[in-house]
């Protein structure tokens, strides 16, 4: 469920881009304006906004914002006036000009997204870099983390609701059989997480914690430090309890000494009007803090004005 909040009465989006062109004017940018504007209106809405402000000032509003604002705060606006594919295409192609094995954006974009979210990220990506994002994984990972990312980002699941109960059996089975060999790059298992419905997935890993024992994901930590055991955690979890995981994302960006804000702002930017509800809840139960005090408590200025009118906080 969406944290957005939306006005009742929302200005028409040309009027909209006038004011947004307006904070940009004068002496200094109109932050307060710009926030006001961004942060409460929905995707459809600040499309037509960045359309009319490109018809009306020859100018894509996306530089009109990366050249007034800075720091953590430009980052959170830009992200979230992207379009949903076009923001996926950004933030895959940084997080493979990054790459490093702990690194696990690929798995978010490629196992939160539905099937269509997901393909239409892979054409975004096609558009803005004159290449495929599977060109690119390829050619920035290797070893086991290539054989799993690259079926990932390719895949286009089955979205519906049918079970297949002697195939959950059986692949159950199978992982079991892998992970106890510890064989954890072993091409079904990684067949079985980048080509199965997350329904299918999530029958399967119910079976295997009935039948054996134990959460899949118990198994393995068999070895906490191995980056690639790290990574399989993560796709399981983006598979089947998205909401848990981006939680534990959020409680590791804040709740260290220095907040990991390139995390934070992803988070925020790419689930507000998705689950961010649901991701507050679950943040609340798990820490027994409201998300919206441990952000405040852990940000400042503009970026945290921003943050906390995406995440539905009252006042902001």
């Amino acid at each position: 469920m969406s944290t957005l909040i939306v006005p009742s009465q929302v200005p028409d989006f040309i009027q909209d881009s006038e004011q947004l062109h307006s904070a940009f004017s004068g002496w200094g940018t109109n932050e307060n304006l710009i926030i006001s504007i961004l942060a409460h209106r929905n995707a459809s809405q600040r499309k037509l906004i960045r359309e009319a402000y490109a018809s009306s000032y020859g100018e894509d509003l996306l530089k009109a914002l990366d050249k007034e604002l800075t720091s953590d705060f430009e980052r959170i606006v830009l992200l979230w006036t992207y379009d949903s594919d076009e923001r996926d295409a950004f933030l895959g192609n940084e997080a493979t000009k990054k790459w490093t094995a702990s690194n696990q954006v690929l798995v978010e974009i490629a196992c939160t997204r539905s099937s269509q979210e997901l393909f239409s990220a892979r054409k975004a990506y096609h558009s803005k870099f004159k290449k495929s994002l599977e060109e690119d994984v390829a050619y920035h990972t290797t070893g086991d983390f290539r054989k799993l990312l690259l079926p990932l980002v390719s895949s286009y699941r089955y979205e519906g609701d049918e079970v297949n109960m002697t195939l959950a059996k059986t692949e159950a089975k199978l992982l079991h059989e892998h992970i106890s060999k510890k064989d954890y790059s072993n091409d079904d298992i990684i067949r079985i997480l980048a080509t199965r419905s997350k329904a299918q997935i999530n029958a399967t890993l119910n079976h295997y914690k009935n039948e054996f024992g134990q959460d899949v994901n118990k198994d393995l930590k068999a070895d906490p430090k191995d980056e690639f055991l790290s990574l399989l955690r993560a796709t399981i979890k983006c598979l089947v309890r998205p909401q848990k995981y981006f939680e534990k994302v959020l409680r590791l960006a804040i709740n260290k000494t220095g907040t990991d804000e390139w995390a934070l702002t992803r988070v925020v930017a790419t689930r507000a009007e998705v689950d961010m509800k649901f991701i507050k809840d679950e943040y609340q139960q798990r820490n027994s803090v409201p998300l919206d005090r441990a952000i405040a408590k852990d940000t400042g200025g503009d970026y945290e004005k921003m943050l906390l009118a995406l995440i539905g906080h009252e006042d902001a």
